[in-house]
């Protein structure tokens, strides 16, 4: 795994816009970055690869003992009322795209170690499909890659087709910076692929119709199946989680990403993983308790890196605020993260759909990988 400097490309913002990444510049700076790549051997794709599907294999055990543990539920701070929807919503297997992305440290040398599973709302999603392999092709044709994330996405849609009513709404929030509307808007890309009619809806523009018991979008029109890029857990904290709960009781409306996804996402599990598979190669020191060690902080719900803490000998030597913390901590152990050129720490994001490994990307930033952090694209070379 080799950081080497590339000349970017002289349209680059213009080109990455016309396939669909407007929010490609945060605060004057970059966000896609090819002004750098990343060199991978095929061996340590091959690492990363099997290593995403070992990971995989150990959330459906530690899925399995969170649903049949009325402890972990509590634990990791989920709603009482929403313990049975979970449950059952685990055993039923809805439609689901299944997918997420495992954020992993990797040195090149030893074993890829897990730090979260981003797989209720993950982001940086058409960078890693589509962005950086049309730069591949552009740049390197030559070289590989590894993505087959659009294509697995696209072909998980139609899997699902069957399955789902004759619309598709997806949601997101109204965000300034535009990283959940570009998300949102590939994903509808994807599902329009597959055959899908697909609709969008601003979040805050979600009713729910008393009369017909159903939610409706701006238009009051029913929505019977839902891709959301928002998290469950603001989900069950708003004002409408009974009618929440009554949609997931009578199927009126699909939930996707499925209500269960609640447990995978929560950072908690880090600490039911270290309990089920100690010493797993793969996996990191976790707790619930405060260690006496060095540890990294990390809030059970918290998102693109607020809130977490590294503390080394008892003293905290790096933090990001943000609005997170109140929901409880799981501690995590330091894992040194390579510095492949001065101040940047990259982080492997590799991607699943429907539990099969499908892509990866990178995101470089400081210690703390936040959501100012710059996304660089890869080559795989002989």
């Amino acid at each position: 795994m080799i950081r080497t400097s590339v000349a970017p490309r002289p349209d680059w913002q213009g080109t990455v816009e016309a396939d669909g990444l407007i929010w490609h510049t945060a605060d004057g700076r970059p966000y896609w970055d090819e002004s750098a790549c990343y060199r991978f051997t095929v061996a340590e794709i091959a690492t990363i690869e099997a290593a995403t599907a070992e990971l995989y294999r150990l959330f459906l055990i530690a899925g399995q003992a969170i649903v049949d543990d009325p402890r972990w539920l509590a634990r990791l701070g989920v709603p009482d009322a929403f313990h049975n929807a979970i449950r059952e919503s685990w055993e039923a297997e809805p439609p689901a795209l299944n997918f997420g992305r495992f954020d992993l440290g990797y040195d090149g040398a030893g074993p890829p170690k897990l730090f979260e599973f981003n797989c209720d709302t993950p982001t940086s999603l058409l960078e890693a499909a589509v962005i950086q392999w049309r730069w591949k092709e552009a740049c390197f044709p030559e070289a590989d890659q590894f993505t087959s994330l659009h294509e697995a996405l696209v072909a998980k849609w139609r899997d699902l087709a069957e399955h789902l009513p004759g619309r598709v709404h997806f949601a997101h929030v109204a965000d300034d910076a535009g990283e959940d509307t570009v998300t949102a808007a590939y994903l509808r890309d994807t599902a329009a692929a597959a055959g899908l009619t697909t609709v969008p809806v601003v979040m805050g523009d979600i009713g729910w119709d008393h009369e017909r018991r159903v939610f409706v979008d701006g238009e009051d029109a029913p929505i019977a199946a839902i891709f959301k890029l928002y998290p469950w857990e603001w989900l069950v904290d708003e004002d409408f989680a009974e009618p929440l709960l009554e949609s997931l009781r009578d199927g009126s409306t699909a939930w996707i990403e499925p209500v269960w996804k609640m447990i995978w996402s929560n950072k908690g599990v880090l600490a039911v993983l270290w309990e089920l598979f100690p010493d797993h190669p793969n996996l990191l020191p976790a707790s619930f308790d405060i260690p006496e060690g060095d540890a990294v902080a990390k809030p059970l719900l918290s998102r693109e890196g607020a809130n977490v803490s590294i503390r080394k000998a008892g003293t905290i030597v790096a933090e990001t605020d943000g609005e997170y913390g109140e929901e409880g901590y799981v501690y995590q152990a330091i894992y040194p993260l390579p510095e492949t050129a001065p101040g940047c720490f990259p982080v492997i994001g590799s991607w699943v759909v429907d539990g099969v490994p499908a892509g990866m990307g990178i995101r470089e930033d400081g210690p703390i990988t936040g959501n100012t952090a710059r996304f660089v694209p890869h080559l795989i070379e002989e």
